[in-house]
């Protein structure tokens, strides 16, 4: 199934093709609508819809400098164009931007359809050439991708000289001049350990870093990918790095089971300082375990910890660790720990008691990073009697390091007093009290907590589990139904209230949310939580 977003300033046009396409019976899904190119590219940005419906004239952007910008962030996606407008120029700009389709207005459901039908073909081809193994092997092990590799490798571990390291990427048609770089590393992890879910995954991270500009990606290991991001200003350059990894992980999830985690480096003036991007990076992705989530981390974000207590130990492993697992990792914690007391049961009690000491240091330091003391935090570890007891027999010892691992994680996950905690809750805040501006959107929220949208996009879903626009949409649904139950408003004066240009859409988004349309919620006894209705409105306090 592929995700359809519209834009159109004709709210008849964006009605007739949310209402008229049934939906649920094709093989497309609603993503979104917006009724100008501004709001469209920042709900874009955050949804990531497969296929972008646009009219070309349009307030504030048009449809061509939408689908130029859009086509810039996510380089997969398919176009269709919506034009009043026969003229030549127009098509020919069109196509030259990668517009897959063009339609002259009026047009009729049918030819929607056909076009959205031809559109789904094509991109049905590239998801079957992503599981043609055989074509994917041979891709990856074709001479100019090897000799590619091998250079790229050279670069960013620092062998060659910027002279000799330019020379040698022109002959291999790589532009590497720019005035800043950084550089991004991810590792990829196959759910089931399989060769061709990898390789599939492989294929998918070198189609995105391709369609990316001012992007050179290659692999320095079998799962390992790192992409040399160049460009002319600092804050565009972190803003491409941000984009390409959000981009990777977005298609490695929705088309394989592999998951990716993507670390980051610092900016880079000269290419003989990429290497330290690289190694930021490299240094990052040591601290940031392999699990079952996809994970985006910067050295902006390592330098933010530090800042705030969360001071990196470079000679405890265990610290260390600590500082960025989660709950998924401590059996993995477990399993090693019991490794190390191999076969020698005579004196287990002996070695566990060492390794449960070295435990409790590495618990305390992490309490005392985030301003605690472990002697009034977790006191009952402190004691004889409950090494003694923990290290009795095999059993006991893992029960007892597993309850101290999950505690010292939820005390540091409660304690963290981080740069990101403090920029979720200035969105929050901002979300909150602007819900009901329908221009709200992902780029002005970000601009008021001083983050690129990229970053603050991607930092957003892996703090709050959920992603920016379905944040908003619950914040203005919770609203309309407190509103819907404890006021006599119309349904359309609520749709305006809380933040919906079109009350017919509102309806939609509500339905999908709620599974009950406004007057069927209202109705509903069984959803009374709220005080008996009054005549008006209420405040937007109550």
């Amino acid at each position: 199934m592929y995700s359809v977003f519209i834009v159109d300033d004709e709210m008849i046009v964006r009605e007739g093709l949310r209402t008229k396409i049934d939906w649920e019976k094709s093989r497309f899904s609603f993503a979104g609508e917006a009724g100008d190119g501004e709001i469209a590219l920042s709900m874009i940005q955050d949804i990531k819809p497969d296929i972008l419906i646009t009219d070309i004239k349009m307030p504030f952007m048009d449809g061509l400098e939408l689908a130029q910008a859009v086509k810039k962030l996510q380089p997969k996606i398919s176009i269709i164009i919506l034009s009043g407008h026969d003229e030549f120029d127009y098509a020919k700009k069109a196509i030259s931007i990668g517009v897959e389709d063009y339609i002259l207005k009026p047009f009729t459901l049918d030819e929607i359809l056909r076009c959205l039908n031809r559109v789904a073909e094509k991109l049905d081809l590239e998801r079957r050439q992503f599981t043609d193994i055989s074509r994917m092997k041979a891709e990856l092990e074709s001479n100019i991708v090897l000799a590619r590799e091998k250079l790229c490798s050279d670069i960013v571990l620092g062998a060659l000289d910027t002279h000799t390291a330019i020379q040698k990427a022109e002959a291999l048609a790589i532009d590497l001049v720019a005035r800043f770089y950084i550089v991004s590393v991810s590792t990829i992890a196959s759910a089931d350990d399989t060769v061709d879910a990898l390789i599939a995954a492989k294929s998918i991270v070198l189609s995105v870093s391709a369609s990316m500009p001012d992007s050179i990606g290659f692999f320095i290991a079998p799962d390992t990918f790192v992409s040399i991001i160049k460009s002319g200003a600092k804050e565009s350059c972190e803003e491409a790095a941000f984009n390409i990894a959000d981009t990777i992980r977005h298609e490695i999830a929705k088309n394989t089971a592999c998951t990716v985690i993507t670390a980051i480096g610092s900016i880079a003036e000269h290419i003989s300082h990429i290497v330290n991007s690289f190694q930021d990076a490299s240094s990052i992705l040591k601290r940031c375990r392999i699990s079952d989530k996809n994970k985006i981390i910067s050295a902006g974000d390592i330098d933010a910890s530090q800042n705030n207590s969360i001071v990196l130990q470079e000679n405890d492993p265990l610290v260390e660790r600590l500082n960025y697992a989660d709950e998924s990792e401590i059996d993995q914690i477990i399993r090693e720990y019991i490794a190390l007391l191999g076969d020698n049961r005579e004196r287990f009690s002996i070695i566990a008691s060492y390794l449960l000491v070295d435990v409790i240091m590495a618990v305390s330091k992490i309490i005392e990073q985030f301003g605690g003391n472990i002697q009034s935090v977790m006191p009952e570890i402190l004691t004889h009697a409950f090494i003694d007891a923990a290290v009795q027999n095999e059993k006991t010892f893992i029960a007892e390091i597993e309850k101290v691992l999950a505690s010292v994680l939820r005390y540091r996950n409660e304690h963290v007093r981080g740069h990101y905690a403090d920029v979720i809750l200035r969105a929050k805040k901002y979300i909150d009290a602007n819900f009901a501006d329908p221009d709200i959107c992902l780029r002005s929220v970000a601009d008021a907590v001083h983050f690129s949208p990229n970053h603050f996009s991607t930092i957003f879903s892996q703090e709050c589990n959920t992603t920016f626009i379905e944040y908003l949409t619950g914040v203005r649904i919770a609203r309309a139904k407190k509103l819907l139950k404890s006021t006599d408003m119309k349904s359309a004066d609520i749709a305006y209230k809380t933040g919906f240009n079109d009350p017919h859409y509102f309806s939609f988004i509500f339905k999908k949310v709620t599974g009950l349309s406004p007057r069927e919620y209202r109705a509903d006894p069984a959803n009374d939580t709220y005080a008996p209705r009054q005549s008006g409105s209420v405040s937007d306090n109550g």
